[in-house]
């Protein structure tokens, strides 16, 4: 694994567009995370393309992040190269009742996009951080909303730069699960199909959904989002509270007092702080109900 030649590449191709040695913690939203050796950040599927092949070729490990929303990056960081695609690919049209968006574009900012062209669909991912690519990556959804409900196409490339257009079907949505968990191909721009509606009524439904979220769920405090699946017939936070885990702590790590189904970076918590808080919660509440909590929360590193 030559470093130093990938580097070179990037400062000859790509200059201002990444860092060496940069701490995780900065790109996640829970603020946690060792260094990349590498973080690189294209600005389009072009560069994208380029700087696959180029570390391809000189056999550099590579791993694509979006915004780090749902992420929790290990303490001692990411070895190789990791591209960050949260900054770049950031298209945004409208055409009709479709959108088209790059997979870099916030979900936020495509759901706000859709309001301005008077769409209705979206409204349930106002609140959801994150990039749309992370969003389609893990099926995102909130209020009985969920991206399978208005995605029509996926584009995407695959390790070799090649490009790759999916269907809404070949997807393979599932519940906060796609195909894209699995194939390895790497999402660029999403097509959206929503519906016409009125303007008033779709903000009135977005700001009642910003209103639910900040009352309700931990959001002055860095978090990854809810930190573990529903199971069927149940709901984590509920589980978790009625275990009597509202509080527990391990180091900086903490289940939140808000909602129970988050775990909230307190102060200075390291990725182990996370992990330990997760399997203490998990094995107390499987002591306590015969059902063992699935994390929710995409784990990378070292």
């Amino acid at each position: 694994m030559d470093l130093k030649a990938i580097t070179q590449w990037l400062e000859d191709n790509m200059p201002g567009q990444y860092l060496c040695q940069e701490p995780m913690s900065k790109h996640t939203s829970f603020h946690i995370g060792g260094p990349a050796d590498i973080l690189a950040q294209p600005h389009s599927a072009e560069e994208l393309c380029a700087v696959l092949s180029e570390a391809r070729a000189q056999g550099i490990p590579v791993t694509i992040i979006g915004n780090g929303s749902n992420l929790l990056v290990r303490d001692n960081g990411v070895r190789g190269l990791v591209i960050k695609l949260g900054n770049g690919l950031k298209d945004l049209a409208c055409s009709g009742t479709a959108i088209y968006a790059g997979s870099g574009v916030s979900l936020a900012a495509v759901s706000n996009y859709a309001a301005s062209q008077s769409l209705t669909g979206l409204e349930f991912a106002v609140g959801i951080p994150g990039s749309l690519g992370g969003a389609i990556f893990m099926n995102a959804g909130a209020y009985d909303g969920e991206m399978k409900l208005v995605v029509t196409q996926i584009e995407a490339i695959d390790r070799d730069g090649r490009l790759h257009v999916l269907s809404d079907a070949m997807a393979e949505f599932g519940y906060r699960s796609s195909v894209f968990q699995h194939n390895g191909l790497i999402i660029t721009g999403v097509q959206l199909h929503l519906h016409k509606g009125d303007s008033a009524a779709i903000k009135a439904k977005m700001a009642e959904f910003t209103q639910r979220r900040a009352t309700k769920q931990p959001i002055e405090l860095p978090s990854a989002g809810s930190m573990f699946k529903r199971p069927v017939g149940h709901y984590a936070g509920t589980m978790i509270q009625e275990a009597g885990l509202k509080g527990y702590t391990v180091g900086g790590a903490q289940v939140s007092t808000k909602h129970a189904g988050f775990v909230v970076n307190i102060g200075n918590a390291t990725a182990a702080d996370v992990l330990q808080l997760i399997n203490d919660v998990q094995d107390k509440v499987y002591a306590a109900t015969g059902v063992r909590l699935e994390p929710e929360v995409r784990v990378i590193g070292e």
